[in-house]
């Protein structure tokens, strides 16, 4: 699962527009919106610097969250944010409601493990990783922090596929084909030829 959920207290905004969303950043708040679920879209502004330092700490886009709009709380998702491409300050910030049964896209980072146990490796191959990151269909309420790619016994040649990695109850991968993840490669100076007969007598 992914890290603990989060509270974040919003106020509902009446005005929108370009003069009304730079005012609020001159005053140190985010315009935002809450949508989804059948339920009709609200404005809000939100605290810069807590949702900043949310946008930071990372797992904010697969992190359910709570929104207090003046009191009424809404389970949401982080689903799009926008940065000033100068300035490195959050701009916006599209929530998703979410409940038990909300099904939800999100790009999962894939971990690899087990490096050393991987005779490709350790003989100078190199690990090409295609994809960081696997996008999925799953429950809101069970979004992975992370996929973790066992290494152990590839080598040189070898390709991991994504029907190799165990997801879990409930996720589906959003790409409906064995996709690969990563492959090991020869190393471009070649391969170490004394590891490999290390290897090959161990």
């Amino acid at each position: 699962m992914s890290q603990e959920t989060y509270e974040l207290k919003a106020e509902a905004r009446e005005r929108v527009g370009k003069g009304s969303a730079r005012e609020l950043r001159r005053n140190g708040l985010i315009p935002a919106v809450i949508y989804g679920d059948k339920q009709a879209p609200i404005t809000i502004a939100l605290n810069t610097n807590e949702v900043t330092k949310r946008i930071h700490a990372g797992s904010f886009m697969t992190t359910v969250a709570t929104i207090d709009v003046d009191g009424k709380k809404h389970k949401v998702l982080p689903k799009d944010y926008q940065l000033d491409p100068v300035r490195d300050f959050t701009m916006h910030v599209d929530f998703l409601r979410v409940s038990g049964n909300t099904q939800v896209t999100v790009e999962i980072p894939v971990h690899f493990i087990n490096e050393e146990k991987s005779p490709g490796l350790k003989v100078g191959g190199v690990l090409n990783i295609v994809r960081h990151e696997v996008e999925v269909h799953c429950p809101a309420d069970a979004i992975p922090e992370f996929f973790n790619i066992d290494l152990s016994g590839k080598k040189i040649g070898d390709s991991i596929h994504i029907a190799e990695v165990t997801l879990p109850k409930g996720a589906t991968p959003v790409i409906d084909r064995d996709f690969t993840i990563a492959t090991i490669i020869a190393p471009a100076a070649g391969i170490d030829e004394s590891a490999a007969e290390g290897e090959a007598e161990a």
